[in-house]
């Protein structure tokens, strides 16, 4: 700055030195009548370092740029002090706009994260009416001489719970095709009520054989009962919960927070963590009572190889084969502890925890049901969902991880982290070779790849599984995003 005043101010003069600011600026500056310029530019470091440490009271209307700071100054003939003084107050106001800004930009991508495109609620709604018309929508899946697979122990079972179609179809179709054995793939894909007639439809009108395809709502379990599940239903109930899924997420960000820290909180009170369909795996034990092993894979995945091997993995007696998240290249994503989750500050957290303790992954998961059938993972998930609607919800931030990661402590064997990258959805400097190594790739985080807000460099990765060509997408204009060659 001391070099730009008087390089800006000469108007393309040649001016570029400590010597020229004192000549430029000249002995009046600091209310003399003569001096040589290295002292000049001396006495005016001094009088900055004093005003550095003083506080700012400034009242006056402060330049919103720097050039209308110059020409305030020139057209003032501000003194040193005068000019350090409003310097100060003009550069930290400037700061402010700046981290207000970016504060800004994250709600603003929250709020575009967690809404619904228009593109994907007319493909839901078009597959709806289609499956009211057209018997070929609604017909059974599998065929009826398919049914026994689903509960054959020799295929491949995975579990699937969305409610975004388009989503949905890119997990299977990716799993699919990157399966060594698609003939012994089979996928269980679990949707809500209003989601089921669309998802049933396209998965009757798209083929992904050889492999079997099952949809089925959450309202055709019979074991899903409110007698069953009577914590979520008090979590949906809940007045406080409520306020805080689907109240004012501005009320959270605070000046004080850094963008990261205001994305985190947002993700966090995102309204799919009250969802049903969210805490649904917690339940698989129940709901599929004659399957052994299953890999449960969130929507927000893309599987780039043959899965295959995850089956022969020997999880040595425990529950969930998951990559750890506190030890990787990556600081952001692959630095998660207990300590990054929950709220230490809170007795119950502090005298149960261990805030080094490392944690793990949601998103692909291999988890051995015959051996979760002999714990008590379930209630201590429920007890733990209870302690947190006692403390107000303050026991933890992130949705539904942190009552599965303690509830299934002691019962993780942690698997190569090739098989589960994280992070494409808030990590946009994502090291692209390690991308393309991934088995399975997560966009977890705000910026899911079917959004406008999606990272563009790692978007492709997801949009080359979606076929732009099928009418229903074509008629909702969803189409393939345009990107610099």
């Amino acid at each position: 700055i001391l070099l730009a005043v008087p390089a800006l101010e000469a108007g393309g003069t040649k001016c570029s030195s400590i010597d020229c600011l004192g000549r430029r600026i000249g002995p009046s500056f600091l209310g003399r009548q003569g001096g040589d310029s290295t002292r000049l530019v001396q006495d005016l470091y001094g009088i900055f370092d004093q005003v550095n440490n003083e506080e700012s009271t400034s009242d006056k209307k402060l330049p919103e740029s720097f050039r209308e700071f110059l020409s305030e100054m020139k057209d003032n003939h501000y003194d040193a002090r005068t000019f350090a003084v409003r310097l100060k107050a003009t550069m930290k106001n400037m700061d402010k706009e700046v981290k207000r800004s970016r504060l800004a930009e994250q709600l603003y991508k929250h709020y575009a994260s967690t809404a619904i495109p228009k593109g994907i609620h007319c493909l839901s709604l078009r597959l709806t009416d289609e499956y009211s018309s057209n018997a070929h929508a609604r017909k059974q899946l599998p065929p009826p001489e398919l049914l026994p697979l689903l509960s054959d122990n020799s295929f491949q079972h995975y579990i699937l719970a969305s409610d975004n179609i388009l989503a949905a179809s890119v997990v299977v179709s990716s799993t699919v095709r990157s399966s060594s054995v698609p003939e012994k793939v089979v996928f269980h894909v679990i949707t809500d009520k209003k989601t089921y007639p669309g998802m049933h439809s396209w998965f009757a009108l798209n083929s992904v054989s050889p492999a079997i395809v099952e949809v089925k709502g959450v309202h055709q379990f019979d074991w899903l009962t409110r007698e069953n599940v009577p914590v979520l239903e008090a979590i949906e109930n809940h007045r406080g919960v409520r306020n805080h899924y689907h109240g004012d997420h501005g009320t959270v960000s605070s000046a004080s927070d850094n963008p990261r820290v205001l994305a985190s909180k947002l993700q966090a009170r995102s309204p799919k963590y009250i969802s049903l369909l969210n805490h649904l795996r917690i339940y698989l034990p129940e709901l599929f009572p004659s399957l052994n092993k299953v890999v449960f894979l969130d929507d927000d995945i893309v599987v780039q190889r043959d899965l295959s091997p995850l089956w022969e993995i020997d999880l040595e007696g425990k529950v969930n084969g998951a990559v750890e998240t506190c030890r990787g290249e990556d600081n952001w994503v692959m630095s998660k502890r207990f300590r990054t989750y929950f709220n230490f500050s809170h007795p119950v957290i502090d005298r149960s925890l261990d805030p080094d303790e490392c944690a793990w992954a949601y998103g692909m998961n291999i988890f051995d049901l015959e051996a979760w059938r002999k714990t008590n993972i379930r209630d201590t998930y429920h007890f733990w969902l209870k302690e947190n609607l006692k403390a107000g919800l303050t026991l933890w931030k992130f949705g539904t991880l942190p009552p599965a990661l303690i509830a299934f402590r002691g019962h993780v064997h942690g698997i190569d982290p090739s098989w589960h990258m994280l992070g494409l959805g808030y990590q946009e400097s994502t090291d692209i070779e390690s991308v393309k190594k991934a088995a399975v790739i997560h966009y977890n985080g705000q910026c899911k790849p079917w959004l406008d807000i999606a990272f563009k460099n790692l978007q492709p990765f997801w949009t080359k599984h979606v076929n732009y060509s099928n009418d229903f997408i074509r008629n909702c204009h969803i189409l393939e995003p345009l990107y610099d060659r």
